[in-house]
């Protein structure tokens, strides 16, 4: 019932800046939560950042400071602004929205930061 596009991903040199981008669609409350999971190579899933339709913010330790979450209501998108990348932020990032106890997942964009 709810897809969601991302966009954004690629090759960045340690120390540069990439934006991602994840819209949503289809039946969605005005109550809901999006955000960024990432996964690197060889390990677990992990929590980057989550914003509620309400404003509040969450952000994992390791991006504090460094990233940004956002989002525009009206056009169900979300936002990820990932400055100061390290080669150790190098994963597969994920959008995820929980929907009235229902989650969905984008199909992951890859973010190599290399030089």
């Amino acid at each position: 019932q709810v897809q969601l596009v991302e966009s954004g991903g690629g090759l960045v040199q340690p120390g540069g800046s990439l934006r991602l981008s994840c819209a949503a669609s289809g039946s969605i409350s005005s109550i809901n939560v999006m955000g960024w999971y990432r996964q690197p190579p060889g390990k677990q899933r992990e929590l980057v950042a989550t914003t509620g339709s309400g404003g509040i913010f969450y952000y994992a330790d390791f991006v504090k400071g460094r990233f940004t979450i956002s989002r525009d209501n009206a056009k169900n998108t979300v936002y990820l602004q990932m400055n100061s990348l390290k080669p150790e932020d190098t994963a597969v990032y994920y959008c995820y929205m929980n929907n009235l106890g229902s989650a969905s997942w984008g199909q992951g964009t890859q973010v190599t930061v290399s030089s």
